[in-house]
C-alpha cells in the first residue's frame, strides 16, 4: 500500500467519524442539554 493511498484512507474516515459525531451530538441524547437562543428570546 502506498503512503498517499493510506494518508487518503485515514482522512476519508476520520471525515467521516467526525460528521457521525456531529449527527449523534446534535439528534442523539446528548441534544437534550442542547439550548436553542430563539427560545429563550420569545416575542
Amino acid at each position: 500500500m502506498e503512503p498517499a493511498f493510506a494518508l487518503n484512507i485515514s482522512l476519508c474516515v476520520a471525515i467521516v467519524g467526525l460528521t457521525g459525531y456531529a449527527i449523534y451530538t446534535a439528534f442523539g441524547p446528548p441534544s437534550v442539554d442542547l439550548d436553542d437562543p430563539f427560545e429563550d428570546h420569545e416575542d
